[in-house]
């Protein structure tokens, strides 16, 4: 064996206590409890949980700075316990909808990610549907459009008809498709109406993006994947009801999954807005009064994953005089294991079992890399996240991501990550990144997929 890292180790099958994984070559040859074989170098992390890497199944790490923003980004990544970022095509100052746009930022990823990446692709009203298949072959992990339009050029609204035309070439394959489900028209009016009005707070934000706007998309969306068989996802529900809509379209046969952002688990807008303002900013907006029914849904299995929404936005984004002219996102990659962990903990649930399941094994079996990643099991690459339990608030001066703001600032989680491994390496040693600038790889999407017979949930 290269090394064995030892600890409580989370398997799909529950915790090992005084559990050991073997790594060699990179991957997990084998994983037991008690005295383990020798290797190379053994990490012993004691009474400490040993999940599988973190499946981060939404980030923005181009949006900002480009292709130049993955290098930060995937430093707070493995900070967070995260070792594979999906990240989302809106790269400024322009989407990946073309081959050779994908190339170029798989080429970024190998010279500079830290941590392992999958990527999103889209389609645009200037390629429509000419290079899915070619984009696909490249091994974009999804797709992922929007029914509302942030900017004409990076993050473009595309018409129905197209939203049709790609559901019908992605049917036969099994990738799914991912929005950003808001109606752009119920929101244009809302706004321009608390604008005329002078409603330009926090409290504004909320109600100019109603819940209808959310709904209506999300419902037009499945139908549209009932009718044509392929896989439809609305990548942000902020309300039980989303949820719920979903599953209804689920249960008449349609291939229809939610995601949630673990910010909507921990934040209130009624509660928070106040103290928090623009810092808690999101599209679609944080609600007021949904946290508990969210959390219903988790428990119910009608949420596919977790994911951060991880936003690159510098704090300058979000000072403005009114909430409609500040930025929408917030940074989220290194907090998104503990602020999961620690909701599950507070409810009640079994923590380090759901956490893996949300934040690892759904994520992989969703994105067609679970021959590779999302749990510890032989055969998989030994990507593994250390977690410390305890009280530790968080503090945003401390961030890796270059943005060092936080909603998040202040509060306490009841874990903190103390190791990551990437592929059986240290990158992570609980103060400081040991990863270099590309030692990350591009994970292409591979077999099987959520409604492959392995991939149900």
């Amino acid at each position: 064996m290269d090394r064995i890292v030892a600890g409580r180790i989370v398997t799909p099958e529950g915790v090992l206590d005084r559990g050991w994984i073997g790594i060699e070559d990179g991957r997990i040859a084998e994983v037991g409890t008690d005295a383990p074989p020798k290797g190379a170098e053994t990490d012993d992390h004691g009474s400490a949980l040993i999940l599988p890497g973190v499946i981060d199944g939404q980030t923005h790490a181009t949006s900002y700075r480009g292709l130049d923003g993955i290098e930060e980004t995937t430093a707070s990544a493995l900070a967070g316990g995260v070792t594979t970022l999906v990240d989302m095509p809106y790269d400024n100052p322009v989407p990946l909808d073309r081959p050779e746009r994908l190339r170029d930022k798989i080429a970024a990823v190998e010279a500079k990610a830290h941590a392992d990446m999958a990527l999103y692709g889209t389609v645009t009203a200037e390629t429509g549907t000419d290079h899915v298949a070619d984009l696909i072959e490249g091994g974009v992990a999804a797709f992922k459009i929007s029914s509302f339009e942030s900017s004409p050029t990076r993050f473009p609204r595309i018409p129905e008809d197209l939203t049709l035309d790609l559901l019908e070439a992605l049917a036969a394959t099994g990738v799914p498709l991912g929005l950003h489900n808001e109606d752009q028209e119920i929101v244009r009016a809302r706004v321009a109406q608390a604008r005329a009005e002078g409603r330009d707070g926090i409290e504004a934000h909320a109600a100019s993006r109603p819940e209808a706007a959310e709904l209506a998309a999300t419902a037009q969306f499945h139908a549209l994947g009932l009718a044509t068989g392929a896989h439809t996802h609305p990548v942000h529900l902020t309300t039980g009801a989303g949820f719920r809509l979903t599953r209804s379209f689920a249960d008449m046969s349609a291939k229809a999954t939610g995601e949630l952002c673990v910010h909507y688990l921990w934040f209130d807008a009624a509660r928070d807005g106040a103290r928090l303002g623009a810092r808690m900013k999101v599209n679609p907006p944080i609600r007021p009064a949904a946290i508990d029914g969210l959390w219903t849904e988790v428990m119910a299995g009608n949420v596919a994953f977790v994911s951060s929404d991880h936003s690159s936005w510098p704090i300058d984004n979000k000072l403005t005089d009114s909430i409609f002219d500040a930025g929408a996102g917030v940074p989220g990659v290194e907090t998104l294991l503990p602020a999961f962990y620690t909701v599950a903990k507070r409810r009640g649930a079994e923590a380090a079992d759901l956490t893996a399941r949300m934040l690892c094994l759904h994520p992989a079996r969703f994105f067609g890399i679970a021959g590779r990643k999302g749990a510890i099991a032989p055969g998989l690459d030994a990507d593994l996240a250390v977690i410390e339990e305890g009280t530790f608030p968080w503090d945003e001066a401390a961030a890796h991501d270059g943005l060092n703001w936080s909603p998040f600032h202040g509060l306490d989680f009841a874990a903190r990550v103390v190791a990551t491994y990437v592929r059986g390496g240290l990158a992570w040693d609980g103060a400081d990144v040991t990863a270099t600038p590309g030692s990350g790889e591009y994970v292409p999407r591979g077999p099987g997929g959520w409604y492959d017979e392995k991939g149900t949930n």
